[in-house]
């Protein structure tokens, strides 16, 4: 665990600016440590020593008001900067983050860390703020003003600045001993609230199914034990935090007691002056404060360390390779040659020597087994997912050269041509004509939204809803059941005049109605000359389609042997 990790700088631009106004402060800080201490001494030791009136110290002690004032204000601005430094920095290491992990792929976010994306990129990083707000300033006053501190108590007192170098030291060695206990605690809470947040998502998502079958008290026990486990990590790091911090202040204090009797003895035997000795005693604390502070701030804030660490090493995944060509996916076929994929900690390929052919004015099918690689295959064929075996590429139209992989494409221009319609549509909030028309590369007059809703049989919806297409929906579609936020997707994939139109079992949770409305919408996309790849399962909609291709996977030690013929149309 580093304290100031070198990653931050290259991730966030905005800690840049923000360390460097930071240190500048430190300077003015340290001088102004200097002054006061310097001020107070010559204030107290004239009046103690020499008798002077008040009247003669007048302005003295008037510089040790603005000196004050000075530090407060430094102060103050350290603590502003640093709110705002700190809020900045979240927002874009969680954007470079999301941005990062939309890059890596479907696959990636399929997996243990990408599951726990969220609790990452939402309640990890925001524990970043005590880390910017708190430990960064301590850490840059340390290392510049108590080196600048130890150097003035040297220039004063050479006998108490070989007692502050001897002891100094021990802070942070102490530090380092009781941070790596602390590094472990913080990992292990983090990874708790991580599962926590993944086991509520899930819990969240299958909430509807698990009501439905009488279930939905099943899981309260698992929820409490990991929130037990979130609750004893978040004690172990206070209970670390509340003895490292009795250890570093009894250190500290010791020292400056050391000091303090050093100048006292001194003192009563005259070998000292009192103007030194009482400056030298008002510098002596203020030389271990700050790396007490560092030390006091470092538990604070080793969660937001912890999350940035774990975030740092999302953002240093490798992206898989993007290409720059462009295609007209209008004109243009996709095309699976025996394609293989991995499926993780299963040891099977799925799918298994696929090979299917897409192109404009014809409906394809993908039929097989639950777990056979459907949804991979047409996660390969979108460049998503990279295949293990094979190839997915475009075949130009009317063109002898070279067909073209599909990571060679921009991933923009390439799925800018591409209507998506999942099991479970995502609609944002808005209106319901907002919903449609989302995805449209451009115009749709009133005609076309007609046609797109009686197809979709949408306009049945429409029908019983008093605003129609002004309609207000919420996230996710939030007040349309399941069923209408298909047709509503259905809908919006016919406006959108994209060429390649892909629905993964969109019939998966429909009625018969329903499913009536997405055969209509497959023959109408087809008959509109776009090319319509589908994930199905039920007879009805297969039958709507061209031929159909059975997806089938195999072990990965019998690759070879995969069937040749997985792609062979129905």
């Amino acid at each position: 665990m580093r304290p100031l990790d070198p990653r931050l700088l290259r991730h966030a631009r905005s800690a840049r600016g923000y360390l460097a106004l930071t240190t500048a402060l430190g300077v003015v800080a340290g001088a102004l440590v200097v002054a006061q201490a310097v001020l107070i001494g010559e204030t107290l030791g004239r009046a103690v020593h020499d008798g002077a009136r008040l009247d003669a110290l007048a302005p003295r002690l008037a510089w040790l008001v603005a000196v004050v004032a000075a530090r407060a204000a430094v102060s103050w601005c350290q603590e502003r900067f640093a709110v705002r430094a700190a809020a900045s920095t979240v927002a874009e290491l969680r954007e470079a983050l999301v941005g990062h992990a939309t890059a890596l792929g479907p696959r990636w976010r399929g997996s243990a860390r990408g599951v726990r994306l969220t609790t990452l990129a939402t309640t990890g990083l925001d524990a970043l703020e005590p880390y910017f707000v708190r430990y960064v300033p301590q850490l840059l006053l340390t290392a510049v003003v108590t080196p600048l501190l130890v150097v003035v108590v040297l220039g004063l007192d050479w006998v108490s600045g070989l007692v502050v170098i001897v002891t100094l030291p021990l802070v942070p060695l102490f530090m380092v001993l009781v941070g790596r206990l602390t590094q472990g605690v913080s990992e292990r809470r983090l990874a708790s609230l991580q599962r926590l947040g993944a086991q509520l998502l899930d819990l969240v998502a299958g909430l509807p199914t698990l009501r439905a079958f009488g279930r939905a008290e099943g899981p309260r026990e698992r929820v409490r034990a990991l929130g037990d486990a979130n609750r004893r990590a978040t004690t172990g790091t206070l209970r670390v935090a509340f003895l490292s911090g009795m250890v570093l202040e009894l250190l500290t204090t010791l020292s400056v007691a050391i000091v303090a009797v050093s100048i006292g003895l001194r003192l009563v035997d005259g070998r000292m002056d009192l103007v030194t000795g009482l400056t030298v005693l008002v510098l002596a604390p203020e030389v271990y404060l700050p790396l007490r502070q560092v030390g006091a701030q470092f538990h604070a804030s080793a969660d937001g360390i912890a999350a940035a660490g774990a975030a740092f090493e999302v953002l240093e995944e490798p992206l898989p390779a993007r290409g720059a060509a462009t295609v007209d996916l209008a004109r243009d076929r996709l095309v699976l040659d025996e394609v293989g994929v991995e499926a993780p900690g299963r040891g099977v390929l799925a799918p298994a020597g696929l090979s299917l052919s897409v192109g404009p004015g014809e409906a394809v099918a993908l039929v097989g087994a639950n777990g056979a690689g459907k949804s991979t295959a047409v996660q390969v064929l979108l460049g998503l997912v990279p295949p293990a075996r094979g190839r997915a590429v475009v075949v130009r139209a009317g063109s002898p050269a070279e067909p073209l992989d599909v990571s060679a494409l921009d991933p923009a221009a390439f799925w800018a041509q591409v209507a998506w319609v999942p099991q479970r549509p995502r609609l944002a909030p808005g209106s319901l004509r907002d919903a449609v028309l989302g995805a449209a590369s451009g115009p749709a007059d009133d005609a076309r939204l007609a046609r797109a809703a009686r197809l979709a049989a949408l306009d049945e919806v429409l029908a019983a809803l008093p605003a129609g297409w002004d309609t207000s929906i919420g996230r996710d579609g939030l007040g349309l059941s399941v069923g209408q936020r298909q047709r509503v997707a259905l809908a919006a994939a016919l406006v959108s005049r994209r060429p390649l139109v892909v629905l993964d079992e969109p019939t998966a949770h429909l009625d018969d109605a329903s499913e009536a409305a997405v055969v209509r919408t497959v023959r109408a996309l087809r008959d509109e000359g776009r090319a319509v790849l589908v994930v199905a399962h039920r007879p009805a909609l297969v039958e709507a389609c061209d031929r159909a291709v059975e997806v089938r996977s195999a072990p990965v030690s019998r690759r070879a042997d995969a069937d040749a013929g997985a792609g062979v149309a129905a």
